[in-house]
């Protein structure tokens, strides 16, 4: 789908910002649906569990990329920077706790579903607005709440890998 929306996104047609939020909005449905079903049916796969997230934060980090690009918007960029560098620190963090056999300590929280949503709820309205429409300042607001709780789920995350990350010490006798 990635490919599919770039396209769309500079084709000089009247047309394309609905269509790319269009498409976005399929591919976050789906992908929850897929997800959704795979636990419910337990069918969940190493390779789903590995791949699915990774998928996510290109789909998002792609979306961005064409916003701040389309957008001159200093707090939108900003935002943006804030989302894609979170999602790098927590991917690096998860892997590194999970090869420590602790990733149930940074498991997903209530906190980073909501910054999922905000920020899919951010782009979708975005990719569907030309730039400075009051639809566009309703996004880049959405978009810069998910950024505060982008960086308030990495706090959380943080802090729970916190004891992981620096083991005390055992006495020296």
């Amino acid at each position: 789908m990635i490919p599919v929306l770039v396209v769309i996104y500079y084709l000089p047609w009247e047309g394309r910002y609905y269509t790319c939020a269009i498409i976005f909005a399929l591919a976050a449905f789906t992908d929850w649906l897929d997800g959704y079903l795979a636990r419910k049916l337990d069918q969940s796969t190493a390779f789903g569990a590995f791949f699915d997230p990774v998928a996510d934060k290109l789909m998002v980090s792609i979306a961005l990329v064409l916003l701040v690009a389309s957008y001159s918007n200093p707090l939108l960029t900003l935002a943006s920077a804030v989302i894609v560098g979170r999602e790098i620190v927590i991917s690096a963090l998860r892997e590194w706790m999970a090869e420590m056999g602790k990733r149930a300590s940074v498991a997903v929280s209530y906190i980073g579903k909501l910054k999922t949503t905000m920020q899919m709820l951010a782009i979708f309205i975005l990719l569907g607005s030309r730039p400075d429409t009051f639809a566009a300042h309703v996004g880049e607001a959405v978009l810069i709440a998910a950024a505060l709780l982008t960086l308030w789920s990495m706090y959380i995350y943080l802090k729970a890998a916190w004891p992981a990350l620096m083991p005390k010490e055992s006495n020296k006798n």
